[in-house]
């Protein structure tokens, strides 16, 4: 039962439920037809029966007056010598007609069962009417013996009316009792029907109601999980169909929209609060990484104002090591503010490419050369693998040159009496240039995040090693830029090689959006 209403829809329960009810209903209505029907048969068939009994007698009554004025008027005729008037006879002759037209009246009465009643009747009437036709006929013609009716005719004609009558009286009972039948039959069918319909009535609506509530029941359900809070509660849409089942799912996709809406702001919340956190670290870093050259850059600056106001000569050796610690330390400082500018010109949309026709060989010589004091820090070895025969590049050198500057710069921060190999070469119609460290290398969850903006591999690493956490974001940023892509492949106290591949040809004056 629950499969098949779960299976219909409310309009189409209400369409059936009509339907029964309706159907219920013509059915009491054409009982109570038939029986209205039943009682108008009863009362022609009484009515006819009265009309068939008050003709039988007046025909009983019209043949004895009849009969006796024949025998007065033959007695009359013997006797005097009087004539029968004109007037008497037509009278007579109409009294005649007028019972034979009752006789035709009677038959039409009938019906089955009396068609041979009244085929004798009529037989034994029609002679002895006409027997007395004659009679009025020659009447006052002297000449001619009058024939009378022997009793013996006007006797059959009687016992067969009376036959008749009788025939008639029992099929009149008979058909008042199958009719009284009919009618019991046909009221007690429309008093069960009519009982039956509003017991049909009251469960249809009670199963109409029931469902129907049912299904409401768990639409409230879902809805006030939903407006408690619980987004994972699903309606089961299956148990209805039609409009119930389609609100029902149109709640549950609601619900996992919903649902997947707050993930979307938790998860936006929890990047908003790492990237928070994130930058939190970095002007933590910045403020560490800008004050250390800062502080070299101030402390020597007043050393060499004392060794100038001293008496005596001067060491020429030593100030000319404190101004190259105050030129190292000016150039780290403006490296720092350089990167600071550049991704927040890469961020607004300001940064722009500019492309020019160049020799990448030289450009990477010229960098590797210009950063070699960096590997003696920490007693780090140098190996080129440079093809000098390689055809020019047409891209932005400046950005080319920032890019190795930095993969070179970060291999030799995290390698400690190691080999730094810098490779590049042109294949595919692509320029790949590669740094390769023996340096800490870095697992797959921090290979994962080291290309985003002030972030590091680790939150230990700028204490460590110092740094920003930007040198990497611009990188893969300036690299896509430029049209092409940078992959890394590392592990754990394995070093790392990071790969860099621009396209050969770059567009002119290319804005980043």
């Amino acid at each position: 039962m629950k499969w098949r209403r779960s299976s219909l829809s409310l309009r189409t329960r209400l369409y059936l439920f009509s339907g029964g009810i309706l159907t219920l209903f013509a059915v009491n209505v054409a009982t109570h037809v038939w029986g209205s029907f039943a009682r108008s048969e009863s009362l022609i068939a009484y009515r006819d029966a009265v009309n068939a009994a008050q003709l039988i007698t007046d025909l009983e009554q019209s043949l004895e007056d009849n009969r006796q004025q024949v025998l007065v008027l033959a007695t009359l005729r013997e006797t005097t010598e009087d004539p029968l008037g004109v007037d008497e006879r037509e009278v007579a002759l109409a009294e005649l007609n007028t019972i034979e037209q009752r006789l035709r009246r009677l038959g039409a009465l009938g019906g089955e069962g009396t068609e041979d009643y009244y085929r004798r009747l009529h037989d034994s009437a029609s002679k002895l009417l006409l027997d007395w036709r004659s009679f009025y006929s020659d009447y006052n013609n002297r000449s001619v013996v009058l024939n009378m009716e022997s009793a013996t005719t006007y006797n059959d004609a009687f016992q067969r009316l009376q036959e008749l009558d009788q025939r008639q009286a029992f099929l009149a009972v008979q058909r008042s009792n199958t009719i009284d039948r009919t009618i019991s039959i046909t009221d007690r069918i429309t008093v069960f029907g009519f009982v039956t319909t509003i017991a049909v009535t009251m469960l249809l609506v009670i199963a109409l109601i029931r469902s129907t509530n049912a299904s409401l029941l768990r639409l409230k359900t879902g809805v006030q999980r939903f407006g408690s809070g619980d987004l994972t509660h699903r309606i089961d849409a299956g148990r209805d169909a039609g409009e119930m089942g389609d609100l029902a799912r149109t709640f549950n996709d609601m619900s996992a929209k919903l649902q997947s809406a707050i993930e979307d702001v938790r998860d936006a919340k929890a990047n908003a609060d790492a990237a928070n956190a994130a930058k939190s670290m970095f002007l933590a870093n910045v403020s560490h990484e800008l004050r250390t050259p800062l502080n070299a850059i101030i402390g020597y600056s007043e050393m060499l104002q004392d060794e100038i106001g001293d008496p005596g000569e001067l060491d020429r050796d030593q100030f000319h090591h404190d101004l190259g610690t105050i030129i190292f330390s000016g150039r780290q400082l403006l490296s720092l503010i350089n990167d600071i500018l550049d991704l927040s010109k890469i961020e607004t949309g300001k940064m722009l490419v500019t492309a020019e026709w160049f020799q990448p060989a030289a450009l990477v010589f010229q960098v590797c050369d210009s950063l070699s004091p960096l590997l003696s820090q920490n007693s780090n070895q140098l190996e080129l693998d440079i093809d000098s025969n390689m055809p020019e590049l047409h891209s932005d050198p400046g950005k080319v040159q920032q890019i190795v500057t930095n993969l070179f710069s970060n291999a030799c921060k995290f390698t400690q009496n190691g080999t730094i190999k810098v490779s590049a070469h042109w294949r595919d119609d692509e320029l790949r240039i590669s740094v390769a460290d023996t340096g800490i290398g870095m697992t797959d969850e921090q290979q994962s995040r080291v290309f985003d903006a002030f972030i590091q591999a680790e939150s230990t690493t700028s204490t460590e090693y110092g740094g920003t956490g930007l040198g990497l974001a611009i990188v893969k940023q300036f690299c896509e830029m430029l049209g092409g892509h940078i992959t890394l492949d590392s592990a754990p106290g394995e070093g790392s090689t990071f790969t860099v591949a621009l396209p050969a040809v770059q567009g002119s004056d290319r804005a980043i959006v």
